[in-house]
């Protein structure tokens, strides 16, 4: 089968999960046999800044259409709106005709609604910055109606997760979403650093990775090793990831006597994420919304359990007891009681981190999650032929 997926964001230009997750489908593709060709950003693709990609794509897609032929256009995110439009437009003049796929990776409705203040009990812990203000006000009502456009002219919609396809089917209108679950597995990692070793990063117990913004809840976290210290316990926490929120947060880390067992990393590559993987005892996930993050399953295929909050599609990957601890979201004094275990009961740590290596290699390879993408595409090809 001739595939072509586009997408905005791709590595190792861009640290995006999106743009980890094409290369990772168009692995388990190319594994089985499939001709798979990515449009992206860059040499033989869109031209210019990410803002204009959705313009920008269409020259280059058009091309591609023409001498390529593909099957299956698959587009990702809101951003393939215009693209989804191009597709159906001159696919009635191919042959074969393509399908058209739409992966969406989140509802922004959900996302528009995560930009709120953090709280704790009676506590605001934080509170949205200029930045997410922009996005709740202008940007998100205009992803809202690219990505409700997108889903409209896709002959299949794709979700990561059977929460984010109830919202997409709730918020945009989508019947019968896919699930298609995230992948990772095939792809190789750059070295750690200028030396390739872990040894170059700074030791940590836990490990947060992700951007610094109000979703993600970085703020729950410190307020729940804030609990811990009253306890005794100091645990070194490495901060991996840079945003908007970096400041205020560096600045609740010396408020709340926590500036010596909190590092920030900054940004940081795929190869020195899984080397600071390799080095922790858990990764921690606080956030309040999410749609399937990439670096679960990057912690659980090194062997890590996590440490999660119970939202979006999160306790679809990860099994509380099993494979790591799930808590509720916004609840310090929750997380603080799961990292003391993960921390007290070094042995249970391990077994739960041996138990989501297993669960990741069966259930979350690039081969099985192609395998699942072709029985949905198949059942979309026959329903759009009745």
């Amino acid at each position: 089968m001739r595939v072509l997926l586009v997408a905005n964001t791709l590595p190792p230009t861009d640290l995006s999960g999106v743009g980890e997750q094409v290369l990772q489908l168009a692995a388990g593709l190319r594994a089985r046999g499939d001709e798979v060709e990515v449009l992206g950003r860059g040499p033989g693709g869109a031209r210019g800044p990410k803002l204009l990609f959705p313009l920008a794509v269409l020259p280059p897609l058009a091309a591609c259409l023409r001498r390529f032929r593909p099957e299956v256009v698959q587009v990702h995110e809101s951003d393939g709106a215009l693209a989804a439009l191009l597709v159906r437009a001159v696919g009635r003049w191919l042959s074969p005709r393509p399908l058209l796929v739409a992966l969406l990776q989140v509802s922004y409705v959900e996302e528009r609604r995560a930009v709120r203040p953090l709280r704790a009990g009676g506590q605001i812990l934080a509170r949205p910055g200029a930045v997410e203000r922009r996005f709740r006000r202008f940007k998100a009502p205009v992803q809202i109606l690219l990505g409700r456009l997108t889903a409209r002219l896709a002959h299949l919609v794709l979700a990561p997760s059977r929460r984010t396809a109830g919202e997409l089917a709730r918020d945009y209108g989508v019947r019968d979403a896919g699930v298609l679950p995230n992948a990772t597995g095939g792809l190789p990692r750059e070295s750690a650093g200028p030396g390739g070793s872990a040894a170059e990063l700074p030791p940590g117990e836990l490990l947060f990775v992700g951007r610094l913004r109000l979703r993600k809840g970085v703020e729950v976290l410190l307020a729940a090793l804030a609990r811990l210290a009253a306890e005794g316990s100091r645990p070194r926490l490495l901060v991996a990831g840079d945003g908007e929120h970096r400041a205020t947060l560096e600045a609740e880390t010396v408020r709340l006597d926590l500036g010596g067992q909190v590092v920030f990393l900054g940004r940081r590559g795929a190869g020195e994420v899984a080397a600071l993987l390799a080095g922790c005892r858990g990764l921690v996930v606080p956030s309040i919304y999410e749609g399937m993050p990439l670096v679960v399953l990057e912690a659980m295929a090194a062997g890590k359990p996590v440490i999660a909050s119970a939202v979006s599609g999160i306790p679809e990957v990860v099994l509380d007891g099993t494979t790591g601890w799930l808590v509720p979201p916004e609840e310090p004094e929750a997380l603080a009681r799961a990292l003391a275990e993960l921390l007290g009961e070094p042995a249970e740590g391990e077994r739960r981190g041996a138990a989501g290596r297993e669960r990741v290699a069966r259930d979350f390879s690039p081969g099985r999650v192609a395998e699942r993408w072709h029985q949905l595409v198949a059942g979309a090809g026959e329903g759009r032929g009745r």
